[in-house]
């Protein structure tokens, strides 16, 4: 039994959409559940969804209901599949099968999906939004990585892990950081599946965008904590070094003046964040 955990925060439109996304291409001995704290929620899924699963999430933060989830699910069958996702994004119609083909190689433990934005590219906050995900995350961060058998880190919007080797996360960091960390450390690969799409909504205002980006960065901080030997792929040196071993990445993808305007901008702008 493969499964499939949602885990969302009282977005019932979002939810419905996500779930609306999976349930077609859900595959045969594969559970779907979702996780959430109210009660709105579960009306929605028990009414549109009988047959998925509903979790009650304790509300006591994403990580809290995930080790309930991990435990409740162990099983020490590692062809088992835990695939995430959250609720507020919904997946392509052929991700869980792109996923899922990569575990057809044993030495992968860990496979990542690939956000891709759905804000207009028309605005600066926009195309900030695309430029992160298709020139540092896609290109820099994970195709390049996994081509050279590098570890990458997976993306908390859709990844997926086998069962049996992680029972439990720290409650202070994220799960896409730490969980790809613990199969690294077991000897395991991590793989990107590109073609497994993830279509999120960023930030459209400076504010919110700079409070998710220190989020991040914060859960990355606290990771030495717990994990002293994780492979820096996020950090301030390696954003430079990677960003100067890669400017043929970031200046051909502005189509515009406009465009290669922000994509000035931006640099100053994550050297404040």
């Amino acid at each position: 039994m493969n499964y499939i955990i949602i885990t969302s925060y009282g977005e019932v439109n979002a939810t419905e959409k996500a779930v609306s996304s999976i349930l077609p291409q859900l595959p045969k001995d594969t559970k779907l559940i979702v996780s959430d704290p109210f009660s709105e929620t579960k009306w929605m899924l028990e009414e549109k969804f009988p047959d998925i699963e509903y979790f009650e999430d304790p509300d006591q933060g994403k990580s809290k209901a995930l080790n309930l989830l991990f435990k409740k699910l162990w099983s020490e069958d590692k062809n088992e599949i835990i695939i995430l996702t959250d609720g507020d994004v919904f997946v392509s119609e052929n991700s869980i099968k792109e996923i899922l083909k990569k575990f057809e190689d044993s030495q992968v433990g860990c496979v990542s999906g690939r956000p891709v934005s759905v804000n207009p590219r028309e605005n600066k906050y926009g195309y900030w939004s695309h430029f992160l995900v298709d020139v540092g995350a896609h290109e820099i961060s994970r195709k390049k990585r996994y081509k050279k058998g590098k570890f990458l880190e997976t993306s908390g919007y859709l990844f997926a892990f086998r069962n049996g080797v992680v029972k439990e996360i720290p409650l202070d960091v994220a799960e896409d950081t730490i969980i790809p960390y613990y199969f690294y450390k077991k000897g395991y690969k991590v793989a990107y599946a590109e073609d497994a799409s993830v279509y999120v909504k960023w930030p459209t205002h400076f504010n919110d965008w700079l409070k998710q980006k220190k989020r991040a960065a914060d859960a990355h901080t606290k990771l030495t904590k717990y994990a002293p030997d994780f492979p820096r792929v996020k950090s301030f040196s390696g954003e430079i070094i990677g960003g100067l071993s890669n400017l043929h990445y970031i200046f051909s993808y502005p189509k515009n003046f406009k465009e290669f305007y922000w994509t000035l901008e931006l640099f100053p702008v994550r050297l404040y964040m």
